[in-house]
């Protein structure tokens, strides 16, 4: 077997080692949060962070959406 076969079969399964185990620790630890995603996304659109405005909109949008949809399933046909 050459060197460079050897090489990329070593690479390859190191990739899939690391695959395979899961990622990165910093996904299992965000795992365990304490915020709902709603809390989360309301605490960034009020944030000084730039597009921030944008996530507050589309929370605003989402919002309304939802309370369309409340009102139309409420009428009696």
């Amino acid at each position: 077997m050459s060197l460079k076969r050897t090489k990329l079969l070593i690479t390859l399964g190191c990739t899939l080692a690391t695959v395979a185990c899961g990622g990165s620790p910093r996904r299992a630890t965000s795992t365990g949060d304490s915020l709902s995603e709603l809390q989360r996304d309301s605490m960034l659109a009020k944030s000084r962070i730039p597009g921030a405005s944008g996530v507050g909109a589309a929370l605003r949008a989402a919002d309304t959406t939802s309370a369309g949809i409340r009102a139309a399933d409420s009428i009696n046909p």
